[in-house]
């Protein structure tokens, strides 16, 4: 995964729910809003799978700017790079279990 093209955002924590294993934050400013949007929200969510590990769910909702539309390629370049985020994360922490408790 290269470095991203972006440079810097600003994130506002929504809600933290340590018992559930939710999290939900706002992007509020930042080159990522491309200046077509006033903010993207993001609730992440992690759930017991039967294997005994976890399945991680991200809803990402984009609020546009009025008279604004966004393209779909626009949106799966967005979403290529939250899961490629995602995955690093997951990998350094299956290769680091020392690193979270």
């Amino acid at each position: 995964m290269g470095g991203s093209h972006f440079k810097y955002v600003k994130h506002k924590i929504d809600a933290l729910d340590k018992e559930k294993l939710t999290y939900a934050y706002t992007l509020i400013e930042g080159d990522a809003l491309m200046d077509k949007l006033e903010s993207i929200s993001y609730e992440v969510k992690f759930e017991p799978s039967p294997d005994g590990g976890c399945v991680g769910k991200n809803i990402s909702t984009y609020h546009t700017k009025p008279g604004v539309e966004i393209k779909e390629e626009e949106i799966k370049a967005g979403k290529e790079q939250a899961s490629g985020i995602f995955k690093a994360v997951e990998a350094y922490l299956i290769a680091n279990p020392d690193a979270y408790v």
